[in-house]
This record gives structure tokens, C-alpha cells and sequence, in this order.
């Protein structure tokens, strides 16, 4: 007889064996074949896609409707660009009176439309905020001849249609430059700078050789190949036409644990639901054009190696230099601490390059605003969803806002909206912008090169010289020989990522019934559960392949870091190749020139002069920036205002006359703040009307931004008592007459550039 104890007693559990696995190991068999058959299948669609996407003649990978307005091919510098309107999608309301926006693509072997790739895209948001949008793309193939400075050309001419087509615009167009389009964005706008509103360039390398050790290798890869000398060699064995699959594969090699497992493992794992996604990125990814074998030589040389730009090395043909500080449009640079191919350094270090100082920035008129996502990769940048919702909506909403901001260096700082915020109606989107003033030494924390860094890429600089001199004497002429269109071709065809989306075709035999299985598959599919054991070993094992590849791509990383180091840092190669031990720095830094200066000059005199000029409008805005100026911050709330205030008070002002008068104002108090404000009351006295709508605008302006600082507090205090303070006529006229005496005793005083403000110590 049993007893209550052993009948309380728990049964005993039976070990895990052969006979228990075999529903997991079924299951998972049939779940893994059927995988297997829609993967291949996936594949074939991969290669039709491709077939299909190279015989267009103009393929492009662009979510919307386009509108050719502009060919290339038949400018009197024929370049394989061209300008498209986009369409907006049905519904959506365009305001022909909004600056344009014009979304220029990347040519880094890659065909275009990554700008527009999704509807939540840079085109997406731009038709969100209500502006017209155009796009700037290439076809396959180069034109014959073609170079790097007649697409710089192109691009002038383009906007120059653009601005034309918007004759009632209020402002000229915002250009977007991708990656490679963003050098090359600005460098039309270091010639054309009257061409432009503000630019956003966003994942663009603009200083090359700029980086962090042991974070971005890529950087090494031209010291690693000797030069440029492999460039010109691809370019005469593809018969003067460079191969872009070779860039693509520059990226791929950069990440091979996402290259030959990460993806096609994701794509496997989860089959029944990504390969709309995959095979929509992979016809871009795919897509591979060519560049004309001089073109890909000045990038390589210029740029690459040579990090010309940003020390406005780059001549053009008629003598002229591309100069970046010629540009006078806000520039918007977007980068992130994720991208391993254009990462922080490489996107912002140009400005420690060319300017001295954020004063520096000041007197050259420009105004620059970077922004750095924590995480985002580099395709991220352009592709992801969740940056377009945040960081492209918020450059595209307040873009007029971005263009009044006064001159100087800012950091865009976005934060969620707050619910409650008594300023919610002021706030365009779910994110709040900060403009946030930052110095040079913010930009150095990002990441920058040391002395000993420098001279060794100024090394790579020389022997490249050297080894493509020696190319060009003794081997290039037995290449072209030998090289023609049919071996050039024959090379293409067989490239190593080119072969991959050519094996599945429908020429291969062994494709022909892949696509009726797959069909029987999906209709009888049967998916394993997530808590099968074969399938969990069988993502452990993924995830341990994965890591391995990792950290074999790290490895490869370290070792060719050192073997960089270890050869250019040699000062028995600096000396062979000419870099002298006692130079302070292997770069030349560009100067002033005499005609400059004799502008900024010319310029200080006009502003000298122009202190006690302008009413009550002039005043609020003059008055609002001495308040804000310690504060060293600016937002969206506060430009909503001062965009009201032009509405409400600045009749028959454009946003081009209302960005001067805010800049000059600006400028005013830098060069001599006391003056400039002693001037106020004399100024409020011209229009006793206007002086008292601009004092309630005034006050609703701080209430909405608010003044934390004690400077900026005690500021807002004196300015209260000057606004409430109504001067009579005959005050009004004295004023005016000492205002004028100021400006004489002040003739011919030689004062420095710009006087700095509170708070910058670079």
C-alpha cells in the first residue's frame, strides 16, 4: 500500500535522448530544405533584377515619378548627368514659393536614387515640409572625355535651371550631397557660391587623411597599395573606363563578417519575410556603373591620397583654386560615430584645416552646423527610416531657420518634445533642434590627427607621386598595348561581385526549376519553432561564425594598421621622399589673400557706419542677439518667432534681406557691442508705433526660449529698461546727432577682424 509521502511524490523526468529529438530534428529538416529552396529562389530574382535593372538606360533604384528636365549629354561639356524633377507622391502639397531642394547622389560605383530610395527618404521629408524637389543623377556609362570638372560644370548649370524655374522662391535651392556627391557639392559651391541656399552633406569624406587609431582603417588602404599607381593600371587594362565594382567591393572588403555571413545568414534565417527588403537593397547595391579611368585618377590623387580640398590645393583649369571658404551658404554637415567609411574626422576635420579659429569662420560670413548620430552606419545615413524621420526631417522643416543663423561653428542637438511644453506650437515634427555653439575644440574631441600622423600621410602623398610617375614611364605604355574594349569587357564580366548576380540567371540550366518548387514551397510551407533545438544550435553556430569573422576582420584591421605605421612612420622613407625632420607640419595651410582682406576691411567700415542706422525692427533683432549671445545656444522655438517677427513687422523684406539684417545686426555687436547697443534707443525713437509692437515681440521671444545665464539675465534686464523707455522727438533728434558724432570720431579706427565673443576660446 502506497503511503500519502509517495503518492506527493513528483515523476521522475526522462532524459533527453535519441527518440525526443527526433520531432525536432523532422521538423527542422523539412524547414531547412524548404529554406534552402526559397533562398536559391531568392537568388534567381536577385539576377533577374539585375539583368533587367543593367538594361535600362537609365536605371535607378528612386521610389517616386521623376520628370527629365535636364540631359547632360548635351550641354557643350557633355557629362552623363542629369536633372529630374521628382513627383510628389498624390496628396501631397507642394508650395512653389518654398526654396526647392535638389538631392545630388553618390557615384562611388553604385547606380543612383539612394537619396530617394524609400518615401521616408531626404525626398520624402523635403516633400513633407512642402518643397519642390529635384534630383541629379548619372547614367551607366561616362561620356567620352569626361572629367571631374566639367560634372562641376554640369551641376552649375543645373541649378542655375533650378533657380530659374523658382523665380518667386524665398531663398535659392538647398542641395543635398551623399558620400561622394558631397564633395563634389562642394566643390561647385567654392565656385558658384551664388548659387546656393544652405547645404547638407551628409556622410561625405572631406578631409581624408583625418581619423582615429585603431578605429578607421580604411584610411590606410592607399599607404597599403603604394599609391595610386593600381588606380591608373585598373584604368588602362579597362581601356581608359575604371570598373565602379571595384569601389563597391572597397566596402564590402571592410566588413567581412557581414559580407560573407551576416547577410545572406539574415536573409536565410528569415526568409518568409526578408527578401522584399534584401532584394530591394541589392538591386542598388548591384547596380555597378563606371567612371572614366582620368575621373577616378583625380579622385584617387586629389583627394584620396593627395587631401587637397580642404587645404585648397585643387586648381581648376582657368587658374582658380577650390577654395571652401568661398562658400558663404550655411553648411549642414550630418555624420556618425558608427560609419567606418566616412566617420566623424574624415566629414568635419576640413574646418580645422582652413579655419584658425571659430572668429575665423566668423569673418569669412560662414555659418556651419554638424550634427553626429551615435550608431547609425554609413548607409544608415542616407537609407534608415528612423534617421529620416528625425535628422532629415528636422534639416528639412527648418531649413529657412537653418539660413538666418548667424555666422559661427554649432553642434544640432535634437531632443523629444515635451508634451507640456508651453511652446509645443512652435515646434515642427516630434524633435526639438538646438543650434548650440561649439569651438574648435569640439571638433578636435571628435577625432583628429597628431603631428606624427600627418607627416606620415604626407609620406603616402610622395611615394605615391613617385610610384605613378614610375608606372606611368615604364609600364603604362606596354599596358595600353596591349589592353583593348574586348579584354576590358571580359574583365568586367568576370569580376568577383559582378559573377554572383550572373550565376543564377536563366542561362544557368541548373535555374530552370527553381521557381516552380519554390511556388509548391510556399504553399506548403512549414516552419520550424523558435524553440526547436536544432534551430537554436543552429543560431548559435551563425552567431559563432559570425564572431570568428569578426574578429578576424579586426585582426586583419590591427595588422594593417601597424604595417602602415611601421613603414610610413620610418624617418629613413620621410627623409628618402623629401619631408624634412625640422618642418612644423609636412601640410601647407591656405592663406589670406590681399583681395580678401581688402573686402573684410571695406566690410568693417560699412558695418562701422552703419551702427545707429535702421528703426525699431533693427533694434528687437539687435537687441534679441545681445540678450542670447552669452547663452551660446539657439532653437527651433526662437527661429519660429523671429520668422513671425518677419511676417508681422518685416513687410516687403525677403528671407534674403531678413537674413542680412540679422547677420549684420550680428556682426554689428561683435565688432563693437557697446556702440551697438547705446545706439538702441535712438533707433526705437524712429517709429514709436513699431517700437511698441517690437517690444511685446521682443518679450514674447525670451518668454518662449527663456534666458538662463546670469550675463544673459542682466542683459535682458538693461534691454527692458531701454524698450520701456520712449525717448520725446526732440531725445529722439540728440540722439541721432550723437549717434553721428560716434561714427565720425570712429573714422578710420583700424580694429581687429572680429572682436570675440564671450565665451569662445579657441
Amino acid at each position: 500500500m502506497s503511503t500519502q509521502a509517495d503518492t506527493a511524490q513528483p515523476k521522475a523526468i526522462a532524459p533527453l535522448g535519441p527518440i525526443n529529438l527526433l520531432p525536432d530534428a523532422w521538423s527542422y529538416g523539412v524547414d531547412a530544405f524548404q529554406r534552402g529552396i526559397l533562398f536559391l529562389d531568392v537568388m534567381r530574382q536577385r539576377s533577374e533584377r539585375y539583368e533587367e535593372h543593367a538594361a535600362k538606360l537609365a536605371p535607378n533604384v528612386l521610389k517616386f515619378g521623376t520628370e527629365l528636365i535636364m540631359d547632360g549629354r548635351s550641354l557643350p561639356r557633355p557629362v552623363n548627368y542629369v536633372l529630374a524633377r521628382i513627383t510628389p507622391p498624390d496628396g501631397t502639397e507642394i508650395d512653389e514659393r518654398k526654396r526647392p531642394f535638389v538631392i545630388v547622389d553618390p557615384r562611388a560605383g553604385h547606380g543612383p536614387g539612394i537619396g530617394g530610395f524609400k518615401a521616408q527618404s531626404e525626398i520624402g521629408v523635403a516633400f513633407k515640409a512642402g518643397h519642390p524637389c529635384y534630383f541629379i543623377g548619372f547614367l551607366p556609362e561616362p561620356m567620352p572625355g569626361q572629367m571631374i570638372e566639367d560634372i562641376v560644370a554640369a551641376e552649375a548649370i543645373f541649378l542655375e535651371h533650378v533657380i530659374a524655374l523658382h523665380p518667386d522662391a524665398d531663398g535659392k535651392p538647398t542641395v543635398v550631397g551623399n558620400c561622394q556627391a558631397g564633395w563634389a557639392v562642394m566643390m561647385v559651391a567654392a565656385k558658384r557660391p551664388e548659387l546656393f541656399g544652405p547645404i547638407i552633406v551628409a556622410g561625405s569624406p572631406l578631409s581624408y587623411w583625418a581619423g582615429v587609431r585603431g578605429q578607421n582603417p580604411m584610411r590606410y588602404a592607399g599607404g597599403i597599395l603604394g599609391g595610386t599607381w593600381l588606380t591608373a593600371l585598373m584604368g588602362d587594362l579597362g581601356n581608359g573606363i575604371f570598373d565602379g565594382a571595384w569601389l563597391v567591393s572597397n566596402f564590402e572588403n571592410l566588413n567581412p563578417a557581414n559580407t560573407n555571413w551576416t547577410k545572406p545568414y539574415n536573409l536565410y534565417a528569415k526568409i518568409d519575410t526578408e527578401p522584399a527588403r534584401y532584394l530591394e537593397f541589392e538591386q542598388w547595391w548591384g547596380g555597378h556603373t563606371r567612371l572614366n579611368a582620368n575621373e577616378m585618377q583625380f579622385i584617387a590623387d586629389e583627394l584620396f591620397i593627395g587631401n587637397k580640398l580642404s587645404t585648397a590645393d585643387i586648381v581648376s583649369s582657368d587658374g582658380s583654386s577650390f577654395d571652401l571658404r568661398n562658400i558663404r551658404s550655411p553648411i549642414v554637415v550630418f555624420c556618425s560615430k558608427a560609419d567606418n567609411i566616412t566617420p566623424p574626422p574624415q566629414a568635419l576635420d576640413w574646418i580645422l584645416d582652413l579655419y584658425g579659429s571659430v572668429d575665423d569662420i566668423r569673418a569669412h560670413g560662414q555659418t556651419i552646423i554638424y550634427a553626429v548620430h551615435e550608431s547609425i552606419g554609413h548607409l544608415g545615413i542616407f537609407v534608415s527610416g528612423s534617421v529620416a524621420k528625425k535628422e532629415h526631417d528636422q534639416f528639412a522643416s527648418n531649413i529657412d531657420l537653418i539660413d538666418v543663423l548667424p555666422p559661427g561653428l554649432y553642434e544640432a542637438v535634437m531632443t523629444p518634445k515635451q508634451t507640456g511644453d508651453r511652446a509645443a506650437d512652435l515646434i515642427s515634427g516630434d524633435y526639438l533642434v538646438r543650434f548650440e555653439k561649439r569651438t574648435l575644440d569640439d571638433i578636435r574631441a571628435l577625432g583628429t590627427n597628431s603631428e606624427e600622423d600627418e607627416r606620415q600621410f604626407a609620406a603616402v602623398a610622395r611615394v605615391s607621386e613617385i610610384n605613378l610617375g614610375l608606372y606611368r614611364t615604364f609600364v603604362q605604355p606596354w599596358v595600353r598595348l596591349w589592353a583593348n574594349e574586348g579584354s576590358a569587357e571580359w574583365m568586367r564580366r568576370m569580376h568577383p561581385l559582378r559573377i554572383p548576380y550572373e550565376m543564377f540567371t536563366r542561362a544557368n540550366p541548373f535555374m530552370g526549376q527553381v521557381s516552380s518548387v519554390a511556388e509548391d514551397v510556399r504553399e506548403n510551407r512549414q516552419p520550424v519553432s523558435k524553440d526547436n533545438a536544432f534551430w537554436q544550435t543552429q543560431e548559435s553556430f551563425g552567431k559563432a561564425i559570425e564572431g570568428s569573422l569578426k574578429a578576424y576582420g579586426e585582426m586583419g584591421e590591427r595588422f594593417v594598421e601597424a604595417l602602415f605605421h611601421s613603414i610610413y612612420g620610418s624617418p629613413l622613407l620621410q627623409s628618402l621622399v623629401g619631408l624634412k625632420a625640422s618642418d612644423a607640419s609636412p601640410r601647407s595651410r591656405p592663406g589670406i589673400d590681399a583681395v580678401y582682406r581688402a573686402f573684410i576691411a571695406r566690410r568693417l567700415d560699412e558695418l562701422r557706419k552703419s551702427v545707429p542706422e535702421g528703426g525699431p525692427r533693427e533694434a528687437a533683432i539687435r537687441a534679441l542677439l545681445y540678450i542670447r549671445i552669452p547663452e551660446g545656444v539657439a532653437d527651433e522655438r526662437g527661429f519660429r518667432l523671429l520668422q513671425r517677427m518677419r511676417e508681422e513687422a518685416g513687410i516687403g523684406l525677403t528671407l534674403k534681406e531678413f537674413k542680412k539684417l540679422v547677420r549684420d545686426q550680428f556682426f554689428t555687436l561683435l565688432l563693437d557691442e557697446r556702440r551697438a547697443v547705446d545706439a538702441i534707443p535712438a533707433m526705437l525713437a524712429r517709429d514709436p508705433e513699431l517700437a511698441s509692437r517690437m517690444t511685446l515681440v521682443l518679450r514674447r521671444l525670451i518668454e518662449v526660449v527663456g534666458v538662463e545665464s546670469p550675463e544673459g539675465k542682466a542683459r535682458l534686464r538693461e534691454m527692458e529698461k531701454l524698450f520701456q523707455a520712449k525717448p520725446s522727438a526732440s531725445e529722439a533728434r540728440d540722439l541721432d546727432a550723437r549717434a553721428a558724432r560716434m561714427v565720425a570720431a570712429n573714422e578710420g579706427q583700424r580694429r581687429a577682424p572680429l572682436k570675440k565673443a564671450s565665451g569662445d576660446d579657441d
